[in-house]
């Protein structure tokens, strides 16, 4: 699958983040008639692997303290006895998976020569295979997984680097001990990393993250293939479930994977001190030999790709937020009167701030589940900033015209009423705007204060006229408004809006009525 034509997502490429096997009424057929027999046996030979592994994985540390397990197991008994019994036992969970045989090109790389393997494309739970291949390196893994029967024994035996990603103290431990281990000259053994950080379609390369390159030691790449009729091992953000993916990939008569071997690379000066540009380059490396494109999308609490340092959600929560708001039968009118609702409120002394039981009578909903769905499409609490869920969803639903929208978003985050914006107040502007929080605007508030502290003016100037920052408007925030029936004359509450004259308050917030005219002078709060 890795081979292909580089089909553009969104505009540009396909989306990384779904998967959806599609499968002809004759494989489904064949698919049920096969997974009723091989997927219970199955099932229980891989159940009966992990237990025999279970009290095997205790005895590599049992007897040993603290100081003892922080130190690299690699000799004596428990290496030469327990290490080769558990790597069998892990090959043979994933021959009774069907993955009879592994295909091996080129050379894995002692760990002096490469301290980390970088695996990619990565597919999903099932590229655990690759463990056996390799030798068991050590892995990276959240904290959590400690907790799970079997998983947190095996992790403990592969002396994987634990980390709590919520925890900032964690996270900082754990890139000192991933450093620590990569520059031991082979006191440590190999590690293991998937740098895309999370599982895809295979149609591309996601950005790389920098873990596995910090250390700037030789890294060897891994490509993982399965050349299979069906692409079943696939487990992404949306589509396939798991348990999808388990059962098609257990149904079939046995799954074929090659691992490949690139040769060793060692890393320049420049990407020694420069990690990301380490990442890029092993990135744009590994996607040339598997023939996709190599691209910026990324994977955080949402799937994103970037622009310019912006991190653009590639399902805009305002998309979502106007569909739920339709669900729970609002009319496009009542949608306008939400979010005039919402500017008004932003101007009372309530402040911009609202919890899911104060905006279902804001937005005038009839049920609180679709609040809280909207809330949780913004924030991870039951609090969500009005400025952001009106600006991203008046940005996408064609409610105001480009001038009118930057007006709007610009009084809003102007904070001091000096006409001009703060880095602080670019970063919470555009956060607003995309729907999803940015924290890396330094190369676009750079453009803005060319000429100074950034005004309006030159908020509208750059995100209509400079080269990749035009495209959030003429691309990623219209691509809806194209796809909409309202007319190409803003409307807000049933009046013509109009570039020259500003929209008209009709007894609205004076927020609104001050759009600015091309050639007028631009206010700021004050003049409220």
């Amino acid at each position: 699958m890795e081979r292909q034509d580089s089909r553009q997502a969104t505009s540009d490429y396909p989306h990384p983040f779904i998967h959806k096997l599609k499968l002809t009424r004759a494989q489904r057929i064949r698919g049920m008639v096969l997974g009723t027999i091989l997927f219970p046996i199955r099932i229980f030979l891989v159940a009966l692997c992990f237990l025999m592994m279970w009290p095997i994985a205790r005895l590599r540390s049992a007897g040993l303290s603290e100081l003892e397990r922080s130190r690299p197991v690699v000799v004596g008994w428990r290496w030469w006895l327990l290490h080769p019994i558990i790597r069998v036992l892990g090959r043979a969970a994933f021959f009774f998976l069907g993955f009879f045989w592994i295909r091996v090109k080129g050379r894995r790389a002692g760990r002096k020569e490469a301290p980390v393997l970088a695996v990619a494309p990565h597919s999903s739970f099932l590229d655990m295979l690759v463990l056996t291949e390799t030798q068991l390196p050590t892995v990276v893994s959240r904290s959590e997984n400690l907790k799970i029967p079997v998983i947190g024994a095996l992790l403990e035996f592969n002396q994987s680097v634990m980390v709590n990603r919520k925890n900032p103290e964690s996270r900082k431990q754990a890139v000192a001990q991933i450093k620590e281990r990569l520059t031991s000259n082979g006191y440590w053994p190999q590690m293991l990393m998937f740098p895309e950080g999370t599982t895809t379609n295979g149609t591309i390369l996601i950005k790389f993250k920098p873990g596995a390159f910090l250390a700037g030691v030789p890294v060897q790449p891994v490509l993982l293939h399965y050349p299979n009729k069906l692409d079943t091992v696939r487990w992404t953000h949306k589509g396939t479930t798991w348990v999808e993916t388990l059962w098609h990939t257990c149904s079939q008569l046995y799954t074929n994977v090659t691992v490949e071997y690139l040769p060793v690379y060692t890393p320049s000066q420049e990407e020694k001190d420069d990690s990301n540009l380490y990442a890029d380059n092993i990135q744009k490396l590994m996607a040339k030999a598997l023939g996709i494109p190599a691209t910026d999308h990324v994977m955080g609490r949402v799937p994103t790709r970037m622009l310019g340092g912006l991190s653009l959600p590639l399902e805009p929560p305002a998309r979502e937020t106007l569909s739920l708001l339709h669900k729970d039968g609002l009319r496009e009118s009542e949608v306008k009167v939400a979010l005039t609702q919402m500017i008004d409120r932003c101007q009372s002394e309530l402040g911009s701030s609202a919890v899911v039981d104060e905006l279902v009578p804001l937005m005038g909903l009839t049920d609180r589940q679709t609040a809280a769905k909207i809330c949780g499409l913004y924030s991870e609490d039951d609090k969500v900033d009005l400025r952001q869920l009106y600006l991203s969803v008046a940005a996408v639903s064609s409610l105001l015209d480009v001038k009118s929208l930057l007006h709007i978003a610009f009084t809003l985050y102007d904070t001091e009423g000096s006409g001009s914006l703060t880095a602080v107040d670019v970063s919470n502007l555009m956060g607003a705007l995309v729907g999803s929080p940015q924290y890396h605007t330094e190369e676009l508030y750079s453009e803005l204060s060319r000429r100074g502290a950034p005004t309006e003016q030159d908020l509208f100037r750059v995100l209509t006229t400079h080269p990749t920052y035009q495209k959030l408007i003429s691309e990623y925030l219209a691509s809806e408004e194209a796809e909409s029936t309202t007319p190409s004359t803003p409307l807000i509450n049933g009046k013509v809006a109009n570039n020259n004259e500003g929209l008209p308050s009709d007894n609205r917030s004076a927020l609104l009525s001050k759009t600015a005219d091309n050639s007028s002078a631009l206010p700021n709060k004050k003049d409220d």
